[in-house]
């Protein structure tokens, strides 16, 4: 039976129409390639082999001969689909195995690898009841008891449920409802919880318990993915370009600003120069109203010196005038 190679994502919830609430996990199912049909003549069995996961350049010697059979690019993850008659009609080699495979609302079987525990004792892996916690009980509180019988049969059966490596095993969770489908973007939406940890290979088959319906296996018709890829990349180019355009205007803002920066900085230079230019003229002025001060108080020392010899010279002049008129008297 044929399906599909996906990642676990984590869980989320979807609300219904009436409100309801789900909880819901999501599965990233990118297309998976068809590598290889594999018949009864070649091989002895009906399958297809699928790859999926991220290109890789490195691969081993074995899976590089996978690859090689159909010279198609080498991936990390090859697995392998039983198929019936009808099935092997409609399959063909390079071809895509995508979401819409399923449909909403069937039921599903999802196989994973479940979380490791690493050494776990038996209360744990394998819901086993305690001993008593008191009443004279010694280090034997989570212990798993006796495990044998009697001298017959004398030794312990295999399969003994006792203490060991817990998880990390392959299991299948059956009858699991698919609550959504996002073709655009490789989506399941699959009711409640689902073996593996995040971003761990899930496959996802339709459940082997429900009624066999023949289905298309690739439903969606070339002619409608060429038309969306050129949708697609229309619209990628108009948003390319629409960034582009934001990205010009933003720079052209930047440019403008960074101007108008420069303006005011000019600005404030000039009013600074011009601040300056007043302060030495100022400055100049007062200068030149000392200097005249100084020059008024040296005219005025010059005046008072010039007073000063005339009077000495008047004083000298009346004393010998006098003593001239004394001594003529005499």
């Amino acid at each position: 039976m044929i399906g599909i190679i996906g990642k676990k994502c984590g869980m989320t919830r979807i609300f219904t129409e009436d409100g309801k609430s789900i909880p819901v996990t999501i599965v990233q199912a990118n297309p998976n390639v068809i590598n290889r049909i594999k018949t009864k003549k070649s091989d002895g069995y009906d399958a297809i082999q699928v790859t999926s996961g991220i290109l890789k350049s490195k691969n081993s010697k074995p899976n590089k001969g996978q690859f090689n059979i159909n010279n198609s690019e080498s991936s990390t993850k090859l697995h392998e689909f039983r198929i019936n008659n009808y099935e092997l009609d409609k399959v063909e080699a390079g071809k895509e195995i995508s979401v819409g495979y399923f449909s909403k609302g069937e039921k599903v079987d999802v196989s994973g690898t479940t979380i490791g525990k690493g050494y776990a004792g038996v209360i744990k892996r394998h819901n086993f009841s305690m001993q008593d916690a008191t009443h004279g009980n010694s280090l034997a509180h989570r212990a798993h008891g006796s495990i044998g019988q009697n001298q017959t049969p004398g030794r312990v059966f295999k399969g003994k449920k006792m203490s060991g490596h817990m998880g990390n095993v392959k299991r299948t969770m059956q009858n699991l409802e698919l609550v959504e489908i996002d073709s655009d973007r490789n989506l399941l939406f699959i009711k409640g919880s689902i073996v593996g940890h995040n971003n761990s290979d899930i496959v996802v088959t339709p459940a082997i318990k429900s009624e066999f319906k023949e289905r298309e296996i690739f439903p969606i018709v070339e002619e409608e993915i060429l038309e969306s890829a050129e949708e697609t990349t229309d619209t990628r180019s108009q948003k390319q370009q629409h960034q582009k355009q934001k990205k010009q205007q933003i720079l052209q803002k930047q440019q403008h600003q960074k101007q108008k920066k420069q303006q005011i900085l000019q600005k404030q230079q000039h009013q600074k120069q011009k601040k300056q230019q007043i302060l030495q003229k100022q400055q100049h002025q007062k200068q030149k109203k000392q200097t005249e001060q100084q020059k008024q108080q040296h005219q005025k020392q010059k005046k008072q010196w010039k007073q000063h010899i005339h009077q000495k010279l008047k004083r000298q002049t009346n004393n010998h005038e006098n003593s001239t008129y004394q001594s003529r008297q005499i």
